[in-house]
């Protein structure tokens, strides 16, 4: 009879733990569906990120007006802001860049060729037109002989310059000259003009100590001008206009990439030209 008794309480007493350990299966399972359930939701909610490099003006300010246009689309937009003409296209080479915005086709083939890269645009958002401004002389035909004239010192911007100059008749090219122009293409220089290099985010600080400037539309921007001020400033329907639009830059295994055709789109869209041409007093020109 003992025996019995023993053996019925060990019975249910298997089938007691059975059911207990099935039942904590059951929830080691539903807790560890839940928690990927959460985490597949919190990767929906974030959507895609995509990391552009910016000039701070205007490229960085537009971009701040495409961020909740993209948003809107399931695309987080940061902007990394830089000052010089060169890191937004390390950054997209290196990988800590997705695309870039500062720069214009011209000048990109200019970088590709002296680096060995292959970054690509993949569309043009503006414009800036050049302008000549004022230093010591605040009228160009009072333009003295021999005057300093500073100019950008990357040959695609000087080669701008000095067919903004030639526009204005303050020297002549050579005819095939072009967006390849050079010093060595000037064939009439009748004010005997002194060309001071520089970088072109100091163009505005040297105003002082020359006779005029030829300043990038972004940089005279950043240094407190208006392009009403300017002395002179490059024909909308010249070959500048056509030439010079400001691009979005990739790599070429992201030039399909759908993200950033959204950010195209964006950026070529009717909200973004409305704001360009509100905001910068025709210093930036929408292209679309």
């Amino acid at each position: 009879m003992k025996k019995q008794i023993k053996s019925i309480v060990g019975a249910a007493v298997a089938i007691t733990l059975s059911l207990s350990l099935t039942a904590c299966g059951g929830a080691s399972q539903s807790a560890s569906s839940a928690t990927t359930q959460t985490k597949a939701a919190e990767t929906k909610d974030q959507g895609t990120v995509i990391k552009v490099g910016a000039n701070i003006t205007p490229h960085s300010e537009i971009l701040e007006q495409a961020k909740p246009l993209l948003a809107e689309k399931g695309i987080t937009l940061e902007i990394v802001k830089l000052e010089d003409s060169i890191t937004p296209n390390t950054g997209v080479i290196e990988g800590s860049l997705d695309a870039n915005y500062f720069q214009h086709v011209p000048y990109l083939e200019q970088f590709n060729q002296e680096n060995g890269s292959d970054l690509v645009s993949i569309g043009a958002i503006h414009y800036e037109p050049f302008g000549v401004y004022a230093g010591k002389t605040t009228n160009l035909s009072e333009l003295p002989d021999g005057a300093v004239v500073a100019v950008p010192n990357n040959v695609t911007n000087e080669a701008r310059a000095l067919l903004l100059l030639a526009q204005e008749g303050l020297l002549t090219l050579k005819e095939d000259a072009g967006i390849n122009a050079t010093v060595e293409d000037i064939v009439d220089n009748p004010k005997n003009i002194q060309f001071k290099e520089l970088a072109p985010e100091q163009l505005v600080a040297a105003l002082p100590d020359v006779e005029v400037a030829v300043i990038n539309g972004n940089y005279a921007i950043e240094g407190g001008l208006h392009v009403s001020q300017a002395l002179a400033v490059e024909a909308n329907d010249g070959l500048a206009a056509t030439t010079y639009g400001n691009i979005i830059a990739t790599s070429p295994d992201k030039a399909n990439d759908e993200a950033l055709k959204t950010l195209v789109e964006v950026l070529q869209g009717e909200e973004i030209s409305k704001f360009i041409e509100s905001t910068y007093d025709g210093a930036v020109v929408p292209l679309n």
